[in-house]
């Protein structure tokens, strides 16, 4: 990873992180639980997702980096750099999680939740800040991108936690957000 490279990534994770911990703070049980309709997920459920969806990302970037690299693969993923860093450009393209990245109470505790949000994030920091492995030249699939190099999924990561601090602050934007 070059240093501009890593210097992005550390500060797409730093600056979402502390956006979702400036979205979250102070609120009640009921904001956090609120949902605009019973097919969305609420604050909590987003903030678990992440968690998740982070410690999936994780795991498949050290097992891919486990296999062979696969160089031949770099011309077609980098014309998909755009569409990395425009995960977290606008809400209106809906994506489906997949099952094992959905929220199911994990952590019913608030202050649990965002201690394991922080936790998860700094084991990705730290990755992200210490690897030597070449991300540029292995590669696994997006669920709607394809595939995807481990540097791009380090990006991912960080646009991943701004778009949901965008569905945040629809919720909260929502006439019927608890007040408090």
């Amino acid at each position: 990873m070059e240093v501009r490279e890593r210097r992005l990534v550390l500060e797409q994770l730093a600056s979402s992180e502390a956006r979702l911990l400036e979205l979250v703070r102070g609120l009640t049980d009921e904001q956090w639980s609120f949902r605009e309709t019973p097919e969305r997920w609420s604050i909590a459920e987003n903030i678990e997702h992440l968690i998740v969806f982070e410690g999936f990302i994780r795991s498949a970037i050290a097992k891919t980096l486990e296999g062979p690299a696969e160089p031949e693969k770099k011309a077609d993923v980098g014309a998909k750099e755009p569409l990395v860093l425009g995960v977290a450009a606008g809400r209106s393209n809906k994506l489906i999680a997949r099952e094992v990245v959905r929220p199911t109470g994990r952590w019913p505790d608030r202050s649990e939740l965002v201690l394991e949000l922080h936790k998860t994030r700094a084991v990705t920091v730290a990755f992200a800040a210490g690897t030597k492995a070449d991300l540029r030249d292995h590669f696994f699939p997006h669920i709607a991108f394809g595939d995807l190099d481990c540097y791009q999924w380090l990006e991912v990561l960080g646009q991943h936690s701004a778009r949901h601090a965008l569905q945040i602050e629809e919720i909260k934007a929502d006439a019927g957000f608890p007040v408090t």
